[in-house]
């Protein structure tokens, strides 16, 4: 059994939810080969979500510190749905994810405790599971826009990685809702400027 490596991250005053479904078998509580650069969700070396932000908003990152900068900047909270969970054949397809834990207390106390405008699914899988076991949270939220982008693995070749772009361009936050913010422990980073 395998638990989520990189926990919930939830600015102040979240308004957006990005959903992913489990970290990786190469993250820090995974069943594979650690990839000491995978350091947050997202970051294997094949997977796109990092790449397709820096050229969604203009940006490189170079450090964990810039892509959660990014997000408190924009108002963008990240989870997955999964908490814990098997994976058959060692395998990072969703597919594969067997004797799954969702991660409902989490998800529910994000949209509870913030005013989320839209969740955005990384996948349709994430999207279908969120549907069926996310039901209430659904309910209790009706309020709330929910969107899928395509998926950023390199696996969902039928959309190209440019065409992931231009959607992720038309469906993500474009206005910086805390210019100012800066983490307390750390320099402002030069790309923010």
């Amino acid at each position: 059994m395998e638990t989520h490596a990189f926990g919930n991250f939830v600015p102040e005053n979240a308004r957006y939810l990005i959903l992913g479904s489990f970290t990786a078998k190469e993250s820090p509580t995974g069943n594979g080969l650690k990839d000491p650069a995978y350091d947050w969700f997202y970051g294997t070396k094949r997977n796109q979500f990092w790449p397709i932000l820096e050229e969604v908003y203009g940006i490189e990152f170079s450090t964990l510190e810039d892509k959660q900068q990014l997000f408190t900047r924009l108002g963008i909270a990240i989870a997955d749905i999964i908490l814990k969970c098997e994976r058959k054949h060692g395998s990072n397809l969703d597919a594969n994810l067997i004797n799954i834990e969702y991660n409902k207390e989490a998800i529910k106390n994000i949209l509870d405790c913030n005013k989320i405008e839209k969740v955005f699914f990384t996948s349709r899988f994430v999207e279908t599971k969120f549907l069926k076991e996310f039901i209430n949270e659904i309910s209790d939220h009706p309020e709330i826009e929910l969107l899928t982008l395509p998926s950023p693995s390199p696996r969902y070749a039928r959309v190209s990685k440019n065409e992931k772009i231009l959607e992720y361009k038309k469906l993500l936050p474009k206005t910086v809702l805390y210019p100012d913010y800066s983490p307390p422990t750390s320099p402002k980073i030069s790309i923010f400027k």
